[in-house]
């Protein structure tokens, strides 16, 4: 890892929470959002809707699936 975790605002249903996230998984985010045609905040937002664990390990596992199905594609 390049950096120490960084915490951002972003909004879920027009309310501000903080995620804290390693500045490779804030980056990857951003990638796949963009990919989608989303912003953080709408893909933030999709997560959090099906997620079972804290919001922040929901997002780090949900970039690693998106990974691995890009690389197993």
């Amino acid at each position: 890892m390049t950096g120490l975790p960084a915490k951002r605002s972003v909004k879920i249903a027009g309310h501000a929470t903080s995620v804290t996230l390693e500045p490779e998984f804030w980056e990857c985010l951003r990638e796949l959002s963009e990919e989608r045609n989303l912003s953080i905040n709408q893909m933030v937002a999709e997560i959090d809707c099906s997620r079972e664990a804290n919001l922040s390990s929901a997002i780090r596992v949900f970039v690693l699936n998106e990974l691995k199905r890009k690389a197993a594609g």
